[in-house]
């Protein structure tokens, strides 16, 4: 598994320029030239490794900003008040409770029905 340390990655990235310096040294007092020292095999490695390592340390400081982000919006969140919301037993209490809506619709009929007679 790889690491995920930004620490760790920073370290193995100096490791890679210091093997492709010294890989470049090699061949430069060999007599090789900059086209050729680019189209080596293990120079183009070392290359690689770097991007490699410099794209994991990129990708590990935006999940670090993320995570920050995160927290400073969660402690926001904390923070704000908290809108009261209308409990169920207050909105039941405006209701007489001893009558059910069928009870209450049942004397609301017979109190027209009794208008009309009268």
């Amino acid at each position: 598994m790889t690491s995920k340390s930004e620490e760790t990655r920073a370290n193995q990235k100096e490791y890679w320029e210091k093997k492709l310096a010294e890989r470049i040294a090699l061949l430069t007092e060999e007599g090789a030239e900059t086209p050729a020292v680019n189209k080596d095999t293990i120079v183009k490695m070392l290359k690689a490794k770097i991007r490699r390592s410099r794209a994991r340390l990129r990708s590990i400081a935006e999940m670090a900003k993320k995570v920050d982000e995160k927290a400073a919006r969660k402690a926001e969140k904390l923070a704000a008040p908290k809108p009261e919301k209308p409990k169920k037993k207050a909105a039941a209490d405006e209701v007489s409770p001893e009558e059910s809506k069928r009870q209450q619709k049942k004397k609301q009929k017979k109190e027209k029905k009794e208008g009309d007679e009268s």
